[in-house]
């Protein structure tokens, strides 16, 4: 088999499987409630998820040195604030990142 057709293939088996494991619960749960443990998870991962992003995006600041972490903390300041006022999360999201990289070129 060419590299092109192994490559095409590779993409639409890729995809099929996407689509599979993106569609079963819906699949599953479509008449009945999900249990205990399905929604503790889809409630308590989102916040887990951005707390280890907030960290590691943490551990590598220079405290010692100018800026001191400052748009660091700025950004994430700011980020929670819009979250805080809009409740939407991709305001939050660009909003922060944005704020990040003018302050990074700043300081």
């Amino acid at each position: 088999m060419s590299s092109t057709a192994t490559v095409a293939l590779t993409i639409i088996l890729t995809s099929l499987l996407l689509l599979f494991y993106r569609g079963a619960p819906f699949l599953i749960f479509s008449k009945h409630q999900p249990p205990k443990a399905l929604r503790f998870v889809e409630k308590c991962i989102p916040p887990l998820i951005i707390a280890t992003l907030i960290v590691y995006c943490l551990k590598d600041i220079n405290y010692a040195a100018r800026p001191w972490g400052a748009p660091y903390f700025i950004a994430i300041s700011v980020t929670v604030l819009l979250h805080l006022w809009k409740r939407n999360s991709m305001i939050s999201i660009f909003g922060g990142t944005i704020l990040f990289m003018v302050l990074s070129r700043i300081f």
